[in-house]
């Protein structure tokens, strides 16, 4: 029986499944070591069980799915390596879940010439253009990812922002800064989320550098704190954010912090403690573990392909990644049944459908559309608020059950299709 490879523990070499003749080759690149492995562990974990699933269930129309999951470190050359491997042989993948940003945009070009359907983890605005009709972008046309846009997130916080900073009657412009690593990933809003904060009013302080990784960042927590920055977007992901929040408790800076979807989760709360309580980001699902969404029992079935006694707590990158993987599913069951699993064909169906949420998953995965023309997915983001109300030592399971880490609701807002938002 074909299974797919579990991702845990942290996977250190590439591991493969032979395909048999029937069976249809999906690769998977995962960053389980790397820079961002923090939360591209979850995420990968949750695609892989995922498609585990699927296949335990029979696979899609009853062709299994050989999957390949291989841990790149988040090293752009090493992925770029992968994905020849991947489409040089007889064995061409179908279609591939991939990650970062960095190599997402270096692959572009490669899977458009290819004609491979490249499902990111990056949410880059940069590759949700397939036309490059947008003019600030090339084409990308077969590049998707589930979930909005990092620039869109960044733009519903800063609506957000904007109406948080009127209700607390605080004088004067309020000052938002750009704060993240110098790379492709949290550069990616930089230039689209200060044009929307010079639109709605704020001063745009310059630009304050920190690294992915996590170090002692109190010399660029004084600079932001010295600078007045009342709103500050993290553009890392949780694990450099965490010593930076950190840091900039100890500093006394009196800032409202606004992750990207990778930038905060439960368990970046749970290390972070007190100095996460009021951090704001976005989520991807429509639900969250503990909630009452009907997809939430999918979830648990899912969880199961890697955690049988289902004791393990999965945090929003984990519902993600079943997402993006059963977005992936539902495209290649509709190629099966019009004209054959090949790339083009896979590409198509993700347009088939509008508002599409897969089969199982109500509640959870956010209703999302892709056009040949806009493969922005979704409009919709939906903020969180971070509440930590003690200590943080424990399993993660047992704060959210006690309440001592909350993921709290704070809006959801629907933004607009605007052309001049498209591809940045």
């Amino acid at each position: 029986m074909l299974r797919p490879v579990s991702l845990v523990p942290a996977l250190a070499l590439a591991l493969a499944l032979p395909a048999r003749a029937a069976d249809v080759p999906i690769g998977h690149l995962a960053d389980q070591s790397g820079a961002t492995s923090d939360v591209g562990v979850p995420y990968a974990q949750g695609v892989a069980d995922a498609l585990a699933w699927i296949n335990r269930k029979g696979g899609v129309g009853g062709q299994k799915l050989a999957v390949e999951s291989v841990d790149y470190g988040y090293q752009v050359p090493r992925a770029v390596a992968q994905y020849k491997k991947w489409t040089s042989g007889r064995d061409k993948v179908a279609a591939i879940q991939g990650w970062g940003t960095a190599d997402t945009e270096a692959l572009s070009a490669f899977v458009a010439k290819d004609e491979v359907p490249y499902i990111s983890g990056s949410y880059a605005a940069q590759v949700s253009d397939p036309t490059g009709a947008s003019g600030k972008a090339k084409a990308a046309p077969y590049n998707f990812f589930y979930g909005p846009t990092y620039s869109d997130a960044l733009r519903a916080m800063l609506l957000w922002a904007a109406e948080d900073w009127k209700a607390k009657g605080k004088p004067g412009k309020p000052k938002y800064v750009h704060m993240g690593g110098n790379h492709p990933y949290p550069n990616s809003p930089k230039e689209a989320g200060e044009a929307m904060a010079r639109d709605l009013g704020f001063e745009v302080l310059p630009a304050i550098v920190f690294a992915l990784a996590p170090g002692d960042y109190t010399a660029q927590c004084l600079t932001a704190k010295n600078a007045g920055a009342n709103y500050a977007y993290l553009g890392n992901t949780g694990g450099s954010n965490i010593s930076l929040l950190k840091s900039c408790k100890a500093a006394g800076a009196d800032i409202q912090f606004m992750g990207n979807v990778w930038g905060m989760d439960e368990n970046a709360a749970k290390a972070a403690g007190e100095a996460a309580d009021g951090v704001v980001f976005p989520v991807r699902t429509a639900a969250v573990t503990g909630g009452s969404a009907p997809g939430l029992k999918t979830i648990a079935e899912i969880s199961k392909e890697s955690d049988p006694n289902g004791t393990v707590y999965r945090p929003v990158h984990y519902l993600s990644g079943v997402c993006a993987a059963l977005y992936m599913v539902e495209a290649i069951g509709w190629a099966k049944d019009n004209g054959g699993i090949a790339g083009p064909n896979v590409r198509k169906g993700f347009y088939q459908k509008k508002n599409w949420v897969p089969a199982g998953m109500e509640g959870v995965c956010v209703p999302s559309t892709w056009s040949e023309n806009d493969h922005r997915g979704m409009m919709t983001v939906s903020i969180y608020r971070a509440r930590v109300s003690g200590p943080t030592e424990g399993a993660i399971a047992d704060l959210m059950k006690a309440g001592t880490v909350k993921l709290e609701p704070v809006k959801t807002v629907e933004l607009p299709r605007k052309p001049d938002w498209f591809g940045w």
